[in-house]
């Protein structure tokens, strides 16, 4: 494993490759659009209140 591994940093570094292993920064506009995104993740996700399992009454045998 070394410099001509196509799957390692190193070996897509010597080929002038990118993949997963060498991933790029996102790149952005003025960096308007990460700070939009980044403020719509950050807010809290607001959950439904859940009603509790009614049970239903067993019926009587005579």
């Amino acid at each position: 494993m070394g410099k001509g591994d196509p799957k390692t940093r190193r070996g897509k570094t010597y080929r002038g490759n990118y993949g997963n292993t060498r991933p790029h920064a996102a790149k952005t506009v003025a960096g308007s659009k990460t700070v939009a995104v980044a403020a719509k993740k950050a807010a809290p996700a607001v959950k439904k209140a859940v009603a509790p399992a009614v049970r239903k009454a067993a019926s009587k045998k005579a």
